[in-house]
């Protein structure tokens, strides 16, 4: 038969996903000659249990299965490799046959599905990319909460041998399936995005998350919200729900994955919750009956069965399924969105989005003599701070001569992702250095900020960074800096933000709304004339981006503004509140500020804000000397540290001990 689109066909039909392949091979009772076949003979470990090989000692059995499902009337069937990676099978010590594995479980499903394909009717097979047994964003030992048992580069290289196994058995399409760590879904998705860019052809990509609970969150502790976002870098065919929980248990994701996914969807779950003896007990019929809803609500394009469900499961689908039309997706959201365990959506109500300055070297001395001396739990503390006063995303620098940078961002950013307190924001990895980039894009698997790429080497380094940081699932930072040096002129700034947005939005399809440009905050009130005018063009520049750019956000390192003010507390609180005050109605969207010590800018007292304001906007040429001027009458206040951020220290012992164990706080212990 001639090669079919199956995009075609599920904006036709609800399509019909195979049930479970393990609940079938279990029936059979296999022994461990069944699983070792002649093939394995002599191999030194037990293969009993190990599905996957039986592709090369049993092919009739399984493909048997796949016709099955097909004449139940499934329309896609999901290749038997749902372990099938050098790390899934590690045990049973059969890496040197992975690429046989993956290839012949993709040819006896192509080849069932091509004996029951029709023109009407063409049947597809998926190639099945489970989730492996270890997980890149939590460590196994409570003792090491910065250790991990994988990385995200050994999951790469894994799933591109298995991908490149599929590929060449012929798959129609590859299913990243039963996600309970989104960093290993990315690793997945990074692998296969690599994979179709050196064939230089695309096969439809799907992937399928966990929700391990009644809290609604993945094993590794993204909400669904925040699982969705973090994979919205990935063209998908469709995104959806499988494994864990029962249908009933399912109905309230399922309907959610629907309202909030601009891909097509589906939903294949377990036939009910595991029993007393490991089993199911959801019959084909009552199975049926809590899903049909959701094909009458309109709510999926794709409907099938993960574990416990057979055949006569699947038969009852498609009876349900051919009832209904196909669910039509909604258009992708305009708006930015970011995650860490949680979403942080910005729309055009959204209040000015902070950034957590402190947990950087380069701005705070405390955190860099913490980092220094490798007390990485004060450290971690500085950013639970940051969060509790009011940070939405925390800013993670590590650049400093005396540290190795990617070590040290590497085990911060492992023991951020082990505190839910502090890992439910996103996280901007800010360096000079692209390698210590990649390495913390690596480490999060939320929608993470990388701050930041430029033109300062040139557009094909710029394009290059650019594309990378999209296939890790990231937004940028775009600094207005070019092969000349950094824009310093409001003309500078805004020619370079429009020839950078214009590759990347014209030349590589970069989303807009991930585009969030910094046209630099330079310090004032420094005594050099040419610094006068700094932040007047900031706001300026903000204003054009805004109106010129569309969909690209705004920010800037506010500190940077006073920093001659430098241990003048009081006055840099106060510059910072009116520079952002103006700067937000001019578009700025966020910034990087210690959240803690932001003034309101009505508390401002007036003949201070004058004079800011002075400064800011360039009034006179006397500005600076007069705000100096004042700086000396007021009292000084030094440091390094945000306010209180502690009122629960003022409760009683049980209180304060209850704070501190929901929290994880230990300093006071």
């Amino acid at each position: 038969m001639p090669s079919v689109d199956i995009h075609d066909h599920i904006k036709q039909r609800i399509l019909v996903l195979d049930g479970a392949m393990g609940t079938m091979i279990q029936r059979e009772v296999l022994s461990e000659e069944d699983f070792r076949g002649s093939l394995f003979a002599d191999h030194p470990k037990s293969l009993k249990g190990a599905n996957d090989v039986l592709c090369l000692t049993r092919p009739e059995l399984i493909e048997s299965i796949h016709r099955t499902y097909l004449e139940a009337g499934a329309d896609i069937i999901t290749t038997n490799t749902f372990n099938a990676t050098r790390i899934g099978l590690f045990e049973y010590a059969l890496n040197p046959f992975i690429h046989n594995i993956n290839v012949s479980a993709a040819r006896l499903a192509k080849h069932a599905a091509q004996a029951l394909s029709t023109p009407e009717r063409p049947r597809f097979v998926a190639g099945s990319l489970g989730p492996t047994n270890r997980t890149a964003s939590l460590s196994p030992d409570v003792e090491r909460p910065g250790y991990r048992a994988i990385t995200f580069d050994e999951l790469t290289s894994a799933y591109d041998e298995q991908i490149q196994g599929l590929v060449e058995g012929g798959v129609d399409l590859l299913l990243i399936e039963t996600v309970f760590d989104t960093l290993n879904a990315k690793a997945a998705i990074f692998a296969a995005e690599t994979a179709f860019s050196k064939q230089g052809r695309r096969l439809p990509l799907m992937v399928s998350g966990t929700i391990t609970d009644a809290s609604g969150r993945t094993l590794s502790g993204q909400t669904l919200a925040a699982f969705l976002i973090s994979i919205e870098h990935a063209d998908l065919l469709s995104v959806g729900l499988n494994c864990a929980l029962g249908p009933g248990e399912l109905h309230a994701y399922v309907e959610e994955v629907s309202k909030r996914a601009p891909t097509f969807t589906h939903a294949y779950p377990n036939a009910g919750l595991p029993n007393a003896f490991g089993g199911y007990d959801e019959t084909p019929s009552s199975m049926a009956a809590v899903i049909e809803p959701w094909m009458r609500e309109g709510w999926v394009n794709i409907l099938g069965g993960c574990c416990g469900t057979t055949p006569e499961h699947i038969a009852y689908f498609a009876q349900a399924a051919a009832k209904y039309p196909p669910r039509v997706p909604s258009e992708p959201p305009a708006y930015p969105q970011f995650s860490g365990l949680e979403p942080l959506v910005i729309r055009e109500d959204t209040n000015f989005v902070n950034i957590g300055e402190r947990t950087n070297v380069t701005g705070s001395r405390k955190f860099l003599r913490l980092i220094k001396a490798g007390n990485y739990e004060q450290a971690l503390e500085i950013a639970r701070a940051q969060v509790q006063g009011g940070a939405q995303m925390l800013d993670v620098n590590m650049d400093e001569a005396m540290l190795d940078a990617e070590e040290a961002m590497v085990h911060f950013l492992n023991l951020i992702a082990s505190e839910p307190d502090i890992a439910r924001v996103p996280i901007m990895i800010d360096s000079s250095r692209f390698d210590v980039i990649e390495a913390g894009l690596k480490r999060t698997q939320g929608k993470s900020v990388v701050n930041s790429i430029s033109l300062k080497e040139g557009e094909r380094a710029f394009i290059e960074r650019a594309r990378l940081i999209r296939r890790y699932g990231a937004a940028v930072v775009v600094m207005a800096f070019d092969e000349q040096g950094q824009a310093d002129t409001y003309a500078r700034r805004i020619a370079i933000c429009q020839r950078a947005y214009q590759i990347l939005v014209d030349k590589l399809a970069f989303p807009p709304q991930d585009i969030i440009f910094d046209p630099n905050i330079f310090p004032v009130a420094t005594g050099i004339e040419t610094h006068a005018g700094y932040a007047l063009d900031f706001i300026r520049a903000t204003r054009w981006i805004k109106e010129n750019l569309p969909g690209a956000l705004v920010s800037g390192g506010v500190s940077n503004l006073s920093f001659s003010f430098r241990g003048h507390q009081a006055m840099r609180e106060a510059m910072h509140a009116a520079f952002l005050y103006h700067a937000r109605q001019a578009g700025m969207d966020m910034g990087i500020v210690n959240p803690a010590q932001l003034q309101v800018y009505e508390a401002i007292p007036k003949d201070l804000l004058v004079l800011v304001e002075d400064v800011l906007f360039n009034r006179h040429s006397d500005a600076t000397e007069r705000l100096l001027a004042y700086a000396e009458t007021i009292q000084n206040r030094h440091g390094d540290t945000p306010k209180d951020s502690d009122p629960w220290r003022e409760e009683s012992v049980d209180k304060r001990l209850e704070h501190a164990l929901v929290m994880g706080i230990s300093t006071y212990i």
